[in-house]
């Protein structure tokens, strides 16, 4: 690790540009490869009580690790601001994640703000929260009441021993089941649970947890291990591809594929041939969906990205911040939007031979710009 340079926020974002002909919303924006922008992201927080080992591993994020100050984090009217300006310009899903979101204190105000937003089609604004589930039994009627429609839980492995070795905090499995079946009482769902499988860490557990949540009213998604940021030392030779995935389960409990819910959904739908329901599988490695990618990131500082993987950001708080109009800042996030030519998983699944953690360009953590 201490060769490594982990870029946990990224200091060297400019202020966006502001184009010199504004331009009025009209719902249809596209990037440079006719991408339309349909999905928002929300870092609320860069904080977890988790220190995942492919996220925030312990010795990397210590106790003597410097947070963001709170008055660097953007404000629950900055952020609902910032959020009806994507509404307009299309957006109809914004999910909110971190760091882990339901540290941040009063959530649910934030909620309730959003809910408020009207997208232009008419159609509901899709609000979402992904969690890792350790605060969610005593949130999620509150989160709900505050106008919620889901959430997504984070679930490493069904095993207690093998579990709390990957959330490293000695975390308990049944505490995170328990916050799952609060979170389907109070009607937050269809809840999905995402698993990342780290190849000879937690790859056991593929058959468990695939046993335990079949036929149950929760959607389980396998989450390839990605080279996200550069504080977790990612390896190719421990990502576990989804096709052995699908491969291992389907061996004992027969799989068949079905058609997404929409384009640019981020996991292939399987399911079970005896009608036990339904998986996911997040390919971001061995299958990138970049061609489909409608995804933007707001950091927890107002930093926009416009990949998983990216190196920079575009500063969007300093121009809330300076006092710009509602045009202006809308204009910018035009301006940016199609210029955006990302495909970062796509150019690494052509070079996958070789690459290691350390030998391309410094990416922004995932506790920071948010899953």
């Amino acid at each position: 690790m201490s060769e490594k340079i982990i870029m946990m926020a990224d200091a060297r974002s400019p202020a966006m540009a502001i184009p010199p002909t504004l331009e009025a919303p009209n719902g249809l924006l596209a990037d440079a490869l006719g991408r339309p922008l349909h999905d928002l992201r929300i870092s609320v927080t860069d904080r977890c009580n988790f220190r995942c080992v492919y996220c925030m591993p312990k010795e990397v994020f210590d106790k003597n690790y410097a947070y963001l100050p709170h008055s660097s984090l953007l404000s629950f009217e900055e952020i609902t601001r910032v959020a009806a300006l994507f509404v307009a310009h299309g957006v109809e899903k914004i999910r909110l994640t971190g760091g882990e979101p339901l540290l941040r204190k009063d959530l649910e105000r934030l909620v309730a703000q959003l809910r408020a937003l009207d997208t232009p089609s008419g159609r509901p604004l899709d609000l979402t929260l992904t969690t890792n589930g350790s605060l969610l039994a005593r949130k999620a009627r509150t989160l709900k009441d505050a106008g919620l429609d889901r959430v997504t839980v984070s679930l490493d492995a069904i095993d207690d021993t093998v579990f709390r070795r990957m959330n490293d905090v000695d975390f308990s499995v049944a505490d995170v089941l328990e916050g799952i079946d609060a979170a389907h009482a109070a009607g937050l769902g269809p809840i999905k649970v995402n698993m990342v499988v780290k190849g000879g860490m937690n790859d056991d557990q593929i058959l468990p947890m695939a046993r335990h949540f079949k036929g149950s009213p929760y959607i389980l998604r396998f989450i390839e291990y990605m080279d996200v940021g550069a504080s977790n030392g990612w390896n190719m030779d421990e990502v576990v591809p989804s096709g052995e995935v699908v491969r291992r389960i389907s061996a004992e409990m027969p799989l068949e594929a079905i058609d997404p819910n929409y384009a640019g959904e981020t996991a292939a739908r399987w399911r079970y041939v005896d009608g036990g329901g339904e998986v996911g599988m997040i390919s971001s490695v061995t299958q990138a969906f970049c061609q489909d990618c409608s995804r933007i990131r707001l950091s927890t500082e107002g930093k926009l990205y416009t990949c998983l993987f990216a190196t920079r950001g575009h500063d969007l708080r300093a121009l809330l911040r300076e006092g710009r109009d509602d045009a202006e800042l809308s204009s910018a996030i035009a301006h940016m939007w199609r210029a955006r030519a990302d495909r970062y998983s796509e150019t690494r699944t052509i070079n996958t031979e070789g690459l290691v953690a350390g030998r391309e360009a410094r990416k922004i953590e995932m506790s920071y710009i948010g899953g």
